[in-house]
């Protein structure tokens, strides 16, 4: 099966056409150039869901993505490995995504990372408002009505 060698942020990446799985060094991606990929390529995103199970009716639904080709599959599993969270799956076509949707990962391990690298777009205003989002979540807030209410509009006036 033919095969290319590319080198992401320290990842020596071996493409397998048919099969395209990864092999890596022991290196981590570097921190600035994830920031700057995300910069580019990444979305933050908080969804209001209708969904009838929930006290009001809704769900709020916090979201991270990075969307990439699939010959450049490589680059998100990097990311799931190096972030240890998150699924890399089918996005559409031959779109791929890394996701993360856990608010305990955002708390834990994506608000803390982009706390101590910054972003250096507008994609820093968009992360800084999915932050307030994620951290309101985290205490509670989204379950009372006025709490709701709140981060609807927050997450309404996310992108830039």
């Amino acid at each position: 099966m033919p095969s290319r060698g590319r080198i992401w942020g320290g990842y020596t990446v071996i493409l397998t056409i048919k099969t395209q799985k990864m092999t890596q060094t022991n290196e981590k991606l570097d921190p600035q150039w994830i920031v700057g990929f995300v910069d580019g390529e990444g979305c933050f995103f908080v969804g209001v869901i209708k969904n009838s199970t929930m006290t009001n009716g809704y769900q709020i639904q916090a979201e991270f993505t990075v969307v990439q080709h699939h010959r450049d599959i490589q680059v998100l599993h990097a990311l799931k490995d190096y972030f240890q969270c998150g699924s890399v799956s089918v996005n559409h076509g031959d779109r791929y995504h890394w996701r993360v949707k856990n608010l305990k990962n955002f708390n834990e391990i994506i608000i803390p990372f982009f706390e101590k690298h910054k972003l250096k777009t507008k994609r820093r205003v968009e992360f800084e408002r999915f932050r307030t989002i994620c951290l309101r979540m985290g205490r509670g807030e989204h379950l009372t009505p006025e709490g709701f209410i709140e981060i609807r509009k927050l997450a309404k006036n996310l992108r830039v």
